[in-house]
């Protein structure tokens, strides 16, 4: 039984003498096992061996661990207080499930029952490679240095895994608990699996040049949606984004350049920490309504065929009278009201995914009139990438109405503009 993790060794008996413990945590091995035979000592011992220490320190398990303090097992932390010598094992930066098993073992030890089923390790020196200090970084450029008989380093941050000609995502990289940065970009990836959003500190998601067709919905309500800060989709084969995309609100940089992109999802303006976005060569022919609520500092749409704003071209999809359903959907948005599946009807919840408003401030789902009006992007972004070779800064913005009331008041304080 090993375990990889690092330790620091506190002598409780110090502060009797006026000393304070003065060190830190170092990688180590830890091995329970029974010593060689010439040795005189029987029953099982702890053997700590460390970067400075490879032959290691040995302690007697049984009847002598006083107590476990397991609190914050769950974040690979635990200690293990020993009566004789009188010290503290801190043991920390482990894998849990090693850790459990690990501590599970040393209390078989030290009550000295049910020992023959536990895997012992022989107590012999630890090689420089296990005691090294925990790999944060790596990145793998070729298909001929992807470790295929060799697993990735448990304490990775930041993975890079380029021009592999990966056709899906290894499982293992899964594992990867700590991953704060993954660089998937350059390979033939076709899909994601919904487990990427368990990495719960994943900041960076890379998958530039690949062949992505879609987004998985369930990446937007799973822990990403606290994590995620920059995202590369560019040069894929998206179309559309899911509706919940916007539920990833802690994106600040997202890059959708060279997809084929018809439309941005609905609800764009609820990114309200994003700060760069770019979107440039894809088949963009008018923004989302929401747009107008973005503070970016920069913003690229260069290259996506645009149509000529024109408020007097508009799309009536007004119903009379209006339909229960769209009553009941209206009320829930203009009042507030908290709403989910467990509260109001299915079809309902997924109508308020793709809620308008009105200039006037009140809510249609699918009873209104639509058109576009031109808005200077400069508006919601310190600095834009011109819209087309032309040197326009201006692009299409959506604008919905709940009313042909609403409607022509919007269009009477148009023609009251172009008359000054």
């Amino acid at each position: 039984m090993k375990l990889q993790c690092d330790v620091e060794v506190v002598n409780r008996m110090l502060p009797t003498f006026g000393l304070k413990n003065k060190g830190k945590p170092s990688r180590a091995v830890l091995s329970i096992g029974k010593p060689d035979r010439s040795s005189q000592n029987h029953g099982l011992f702890l053997l700590i061996c460390t970067a400075k220490d490879r032959s290691g320190s040995k302690y007697k398990l049984k009847e002598n661990i006083e107590k476990f303090f397991t609190w914050f097992v769950e974040e690979g932390k635990a200690t293990v207080r020993l009566k004789e010598p009188a010290i503290d094992i801190c043991l920390s930066k482990a894998d849990t499930s090693s850790l459990k098993s690990f501590l599970s073992a040393a209390r078989l030890a030290h009550r000295g029952s049910d020992t023959d089923s536990l895997p012992l390790s022989s107590l012999g020196p630890a090689r420089a490679r296990d005691v090294e200090k925990p790999k944060k970084k790596l990145s793998v450029l070729s298909k001929k240095d992807y470790p295929l008989a060799s697993s990735f380093p448990f304490s990775l941050e930041q993975l890079q895994v380029s021009y592999c000609r990966l056709t899906r995502l290894d499982m293992r990289m899964l594992a990867l608990r700590s991953l704060r940065r993954l660089d998937l970009s350059n390979n033939h990836i076709r899909k994601l699996p919904a487990t990427i959003g368990d990495l719960r500190c994943l900041a960076e998601l890379i998958l530039h040049n690949n062949r992505l067709q879609s987004f998985p919905d369930a990446l937007c309500v799973s822990t990403l949606q606290t994590s995620l800060q920059h995202l590369d989709l560019s040069q894929n084969q998206l179309t559309v984004l899911p509706a919940r995309f916007c539920q990833l609100r802690h994106l600040v940089n997202l890059r959708l350049d060279a997809n084929q992109l018809l439309r941005l999802p609905f609800h764009i303006g609820r990114l309200s920490k994003l700060r760069f976005l770019s979107a440039a060569q894809n088949q963009l022919s008018v923004l989302p309504a929401g747009f107008r609520k973005l503070c970016l500092e920069n913003l690229d749409l260069f290259g996506n065929p645009f149509t000529q704003a024109n408020a007097l071209e508009h799309t009536i999809r007004l119903t009379f009278p209006l339909t229960l359903q769209e009553l009941t959907a209206r009320a829930v948005v203009d009042l507030r009201i908290p709403h989910g599946p467990h509260l109001v009807p299915f079809q309902v919840c997924d109508e308020l995914d793709f809620c308008k408003v009105c200039d006037c401030g009140r809510a249609c789902v699918n009873s209104f009139i639509q058109t576009a009006v031109g808005m200077n992007l400069h508006l919601v972004s310190h600095t834009v990438v011109l819209v087309d070779s032309m040197g326009g800064t201006e692009a299409p913005v959506q604008k919905h109405f709940c009313s042909l009331v609403c409607y022509c008041e919007f269009m009477d304080g148009c023609v009251q503009r172009d008359l000054r």
